[in-house]
């Protein structure tokens, strides 16, 4: 653990200081992700400027529900993007050998050979979303309730993860550049919302099918309305950690499946 952990140092301080390198392409990235997200934001408004309230929740809930959104979002997408492109570098083009000839275990050298790090931004916008909603809400965050957003981003983080593992280890399978990755990324904007304004069947899809909804919309609303939400705040580890075993047996399985590409 202490050798994975050191090398984890290791591959962020490189990297950072090969992304650093070009700072005017890393600041026009981060712009770029800031941008994005304040359109996002954007949409809120426009959405409550017609009606006051959906489903119940009112705007402050819904920006602050958005905010926490930002938080495993933005840690996963910095994790992420070796995930997004493994089927085109690692399989297609025969990448995976030389991974495979180092002995460290596959996975980590997948996820933590390189960093999003433009990503981290919104984490930043949206702890400061947290903090400017719960005071129009009129509930103070303190200590405990910052301990619990840390420990649901964690668990939003790994969900995020787990599912695209488990479409990542696809490519084992089946060779392709684009995967099937891109069309479930779409569906991460689904948790900024209340899974109440969906349909029955797309509410359980998004909560026991593919759990996003464990990963932003739960955690939130235990928060918030916990009357109703309460029993979830303890699912959500739980579902992480199951998810997270199955991400592991399909990857495992995925790797001695994999035959190299010989050139």
């Amino acid at each position: 653990m202490l050798r994975h952990l050191s090398l984890l140092v290791a591959y962020f301080l490189q990297y950072s200081k090969v992304r650093l390198a070009y700072r005017g392409d890393f600041l026009v990235s981060v712009a770029t992700t800031v941008i994005a997200t304040v359109f996002g934001l954007a949409t809120v408004w426009l959405i409550f400027h017609r009606v006051p309230r959906l489903a119940g929740w009112n705007f402050y809930e819904i920006l602050f529900l958005y905010g926490f959104s930002l938080l495993p979002m933005s840690f996963f997408n910095m994790l992420s993007i070796n995930l997004y492109y493994f089927g085109e570098s690692y399989i297609v083009e025969g990448k995976f050998d030389r991974v495979l000839l180092r002995p460290l275990n596959p996975l980590f050298q997948i996820l933590f050979e390189q960093f999003r790090l433009e990503s981290l931004s919104d984490a930043v916008l949206g702890v400061v979303l947290l903090v400017s909603c719960a005071r129009h809400l009129g509930f103070s965050l303190g200590l405990w309730e910052w301990l619990y957003l840390a420990g649901a981003t964690v668990c939003g983080c790994v969900i995020y993860l787990s599912v695209f593992l488990m479409l990542t280890s696809v490519s084992f399978w089946m060779e392709d550049r684009v995967g099937v990755i891109p069309p479930v990324y779409n569906m991460l904007t689904f948790g900024r919302y209340p899974l109440d304004i969906y349909n029955p069947f797309v509410k359980f899809f998004l909560s026991w099918i593919v759990p996003f909804g464990f990963a932003t919309f739960y955690p939130t609303a235990g928060l918030l309305k916990e009357d109703l939400y309460r029993r979830y705040i303890f699912l959500a580890p739980l579902v992480a950690a199951a998810f997270f075993l199955l991400a592991l047996f399909v990857w495992n399985r995925g790797v001695r499946n994999y035959s190299s590409t010989g050139s």
